[in-house]
């Protein structure tokens, strides 16, 4: 795309601003008034014409206005947009809301239900990804004669109970001599270096094995494997019902959609990991997450750390026309206290083991 003259510019930036707090496309007259540039509603109307023909902005069927694209969207983010950050006296306050007092799951709770209030809009939180964590402990316990509940501890205080089903019994005994074995063989190494440890494992002959390690893998394999199908519960969605009163949103196949990305949580799960991996701050709109639940959508995002670690990521999902200078520093700052405040439940648990 060519560059944009500095009027055009100002002009693009002037229309969008106008439009995310009116929600009305908007004409060229108010754009000469309120653009701070001195020019007539011809020149003004030429310009956007300019602006249209590179996509832009766009003109409703309905009226002679014009409306931002995702692609004017993403060229005001990118290129216009001056973020305030908050002060120190509104980070604070924010603080406030997040303070460990219960559990690493309270405090995601929390961060959700804070960017949700704070934006209007929904907010979403990653569960800390647990191959970022390290293995600490595992027990297995018999529920009947064809179940066990398998306990998995790791270093930042998870716990995860999962039941399996094994293709044979073990007595009380064998549990036991498998599960000191693998905390003997494993505890202190990430859960994904358990993982990959695991599938090297099943190379080898099972025979050969002891008996105790024999057992342990065959029980930490199902294990790990049950947990991969546990997606619905690694993402806190709060605040889903402010985006019913976005008009944008109000087609109904659109929010059927947008509903069943909550419910589902998969593509929000896909586009957060995504998140994780890139640097910094993310914003898809519109088309750019890739997936066509959040089509009529965008997505601000940010990671957060834990003790120095990258774990997981966070968010708003709202629509395109979102107060983005507002939003994107919140996020920001969600995410900064988020990780301090699990950092600092990450310490208590470590005193307290």
């Amino acid at each position: 795309m060519a560059a944009l003259t500095p009027r055009a510019e100002q002009l693009l930036k002037a229309l969008i601003e106008r439009y995310i707090i009116d929600g009305e496309p908007v004409g060229s007259r108010t754009l000469s008034r309120q653009s701070g540039l001195e020019l007539s509603p011809a020149t003004v109307r030429n310009v956007m014409a300019d602006l249209e023909d590179l996509g832009l902005i766009r003109s409703p069927h309905t009226s002679a206005g014009r409306v931002p694209t995702a692609l004017g969207y993403r060229v005001f983010v990118d290129t216009l947009l001056k973020v305030r950050p908050l002060d120190l006296a509104e980070i604070q306050r924010l603080g406030v809301e997040l303070v460990y007092e219960g559990s690493p799951q309270q405090l995601l709770e929390s961060a959700s239900n804070l960017l949700s209030q704070l934006t209007r809009l929904a907010g979403i939180v990653m569960v800390p990804r647990q191959r970022q964590a390290a293995f600490r402990q595992i027990e297995f316990l018999t529920l009947s004669h064809d179940r066990v509940l398998v306990i998995l501890i790791t270093d930042d205080g998870r716990v995860d109970n999962r039941v399996i089903s094994p293709d044979k019994r073990y007595s009380p005994a064998d549990l036991v001599e498998a599960a000191n074995y693998f905390n003997g063989a494993f505890g202190g190494r990430t859960l994904e270096d358990v993982k990959q440890a695991l599938l090297a494992e099943m190379q080898r002959d099972s025979d050969a094995m002891q008996r105790a390690m024999s057992t342990a893998m065959d029980m930490a394999r199902r294990a790990f494997a049950a947990g991969e199908d546990q997606d619905e519960d690694d993402l806190v969605v709060r605040g889903e019902s402010n985006l019913l009163k976005i008009p944008e949103l109000g087609d109904i196949e659109k929010l059927r959609n947008l509903f069943d990305a909550f419910t589902t949580k998969r593509d929000l799960l896909h586009l957060l990991d995504q998140s994780m991996r890139a640097a910094g701050m993310q914003v898809f709109i519109g088309g750019e997450s890739g997936y066509q639940s959040l089509e009529a959508c965008s997505v601000v995002t940010a990671p957060y750390h834990v003790d120095g670690k990258l774990v997981g990521t966070l968010g708003v999902v709202g629509p395109t026309r979102m107060a983005y200078e507002q939003v994107i520093p919140i996020v920001d700052v969600t995410a900064r206290l988020l990780g301090s405040a699990l950092s600092g439940e990450h310490r208590i648990v470590q005193e307290r083991s």
